[in-house]
């Protein structure tokens, strides 16, 4: 597991490798993100208490997005929210990342499946402003 953080220490994304493993629960969010991401591997015979949800209002600013890899190979670059390229790594079959801030667009670099959970209602155009994407000659590209 490892963050992706701009040049100022700021997280942009979490990213859990498809090959990421540790027993128990590993809680990869801070408390205080809207979105909260877990990683669980619990053993044989290991028991959830069934429970229920309190309703526990809450106010969400930004929309924060966790894409599960199914299957192929996907880029996802990295922006400042005024646009500026940062960085980009890329995403393999397994592989989970929380789009936490900043901006973000994606390539697919195989045929891709994924999974896109965040939060709603959905805004439609509304939650978004599209820009132009980095030129292939500018990527840096993040080795975990």
């Amino acid at each position: 597991m490892w963050n992706i953080c701009d040049d100022n220490g700021k997280t942009l994304a979490i990213v859990i490798k498809h090959d990421f493993d540790e027993p128990g629960i590993t809680f990869c969010t801070p408390d205080d993100y809207s979105q909260q991401l877990a990683y669980m591997h619990h053993p044989e015979g290991h028991v959830i208490a069934p429970h229920v949800h309190n309703e526990v209002r809450r106010e969400v600013l930004y929309t924060k997005e966790v894409l599960v890899i199914k299957k192929g190979r996907l880029r996802c670059d990295f922006y400042t929210d005024d646009q500026e390229y940062i960085k980009s790594v890329e995403l393999v079959s397994g592989d989970v990342i929380l789009l936490a801030s900043g901006g973000h667009g994606f390539v697919c670099l195989e045929e891709t499946q994924m999974y896109e959970i965040k939060q709603g209602p959905y805004a439609g155009e509304a939650d978004k402003t599209r820009f132009k994407a980095v030129d292939d000659a500018d990527l840096k590209i993040v080795e975990d």
